[in-house]
């Protein structure tokens, strides 16, 4: 077994993403994510790999675009409006059917807002983001084991989908430092004879390209593509359900939400509310199916969130609208205290009862 370390969220990403054979990077320095650029600086030129502080963030997605297409590991990060400015490049990532991670550490918003955690990008990361129709792979750490872990896992389903994936943290993850194990990674194998790597007279030039101007064209491909999101839906969808045996009332959370959240669960359990949680890990796929089936039993759901409701609205379709759905939030940087969310545990099984 690997020695545990004291590392930051961001640190952990950065070194998992080394131990998973990631050796390019490119970015541009924005708060709070930081410090996973300055590790990659230091740790990239060690190893043989390349570190690049891009000149802005849109150049930044295009050399990952670039090195995407060659079939290596490459990764990205940033923090809300820097990966604002990352879409476009991320829709061309999406339309080329290529495999890469990107990194949001989101802080508050909208436009430069603060650098307190947030989580308001939930709708950037998954509905899309930028044009067309495309998903991402969207992760959501609530640790910063999670952080680390995840990221190995981010690169793992972007190569066997070739869908872009995001690990979407928020401030508090990036910040704070928690034990990790790290741990060298053995890649899977991935069918990767889509790259461009040069034929040596052996094969016929592969093309990188999202540009279809015959639209029947552009339309199969949509297709297929989503033929990979459904197997995406039905295989890689995770959640963690916790005390939901008995449950009647359910708290739906992830990242540091879902931590303070855990808490509040306990706390109303003392008091005698049956409330349990389900945590998304993956927030695209939506564990939907996890949430219609509790909607069985339970009366009642909390979305807590950083933001001023968004993840809502997803836990409100995947019930189909048949129980309550209550809010607690906080937004602007701020963040939920157990007491908060415990009030509104009360709140929402008064009102139910």
């Amino acid at each position: 077994m690997a020695e545990k370390v004291l590392m930051k969220g961001n640190e952990a990403i950065a070194e998992a993403a080394i131990q998973a054979g990631c050796r390019h990077y490119f970015g541009y320095p924005i708060t709070p994510q930081t410090e996973l650029a300055a590790y990659m600086a230091k740790r990239m030129p060690k190893i043989g790999g390349v570190f690049l502080q891009a000149e802005s963030e849109i150049a930044a997605i295009n050399m990952v675009y670039g090195v995407a297409g060659t079939g290596k590991r490459v990764m990205t990060s940033s923090s809300s409006p820097g990966i604002s400015l990352k879409q476009e490049g991320i829709s061309y990532i999406a339309g080329a059917d290529l495999p890469a991670l990107i990194i949001n550490v989101q802080r508050g918003g909208p436009g430069l807002g603060g650098i307190q955690p947030s989580q308001s990008d939930y709708f950037q990361a998954t509905k899309g983001g930028g044009h067309g129709d495309y998903h991402l792979i969207v992760l959501a750490p609530a640790s910063v084991q999670e952080m680390a872990d995840l990221t190995v896992k981010g690169f793992d389903l972007s190569e066997k989908y070739r869908v872009p994936a995001m690990l979407l943290a928020d401030g508090t993850m990036g910040q704070m430092m928690e034990p990790v194990e790290l741990s060298e990674v053995t890649p899977e194998p991935h069918d990767k004879s889509w790259a461009v790597t040069g034929t040596m007279g052996k094969r016929k030039h592969n093309i990188i390209n999202s540009l279809y101007l015959n639209p029947e064209k552009l339309e199969q491909k949509n297709y297929e593509r989503y033929e990979r999101y459904a197997q995406i839906e039905k295989n890689e969808c995770m959640w963690e359900e916790f005390l939901m045996e008995d449950a009647q009332f359910c708290v739906v959370a992830f990242g540091i939400a879902a931590r303070v959240s855990k808490n509040a669960v306990i706390a109303a359990r003392k008091e005698g509310i049956k409330v349990g949680m389900i945590r998304p890990i993956t927030l695209w796929p939506f564990p939907e199916k996890v949430l219609a089936k509790a909607a069985e039993t339970c009366k009642a759901f909390l979305s807590v969130e950083l933001s001023m409701g968004q993840m809502i609205e997803d836990v409100k379709l995947s019930i189909d609208c048949k129980r309550p759905v209550r809010l607690c939030n906080r937004t602007g940087g701020m963040i939920p205290s157990p007491d908060q969310v415990l009030d509104s545990i009360r709140q929402m099984a008064k009102e139910v009862e």
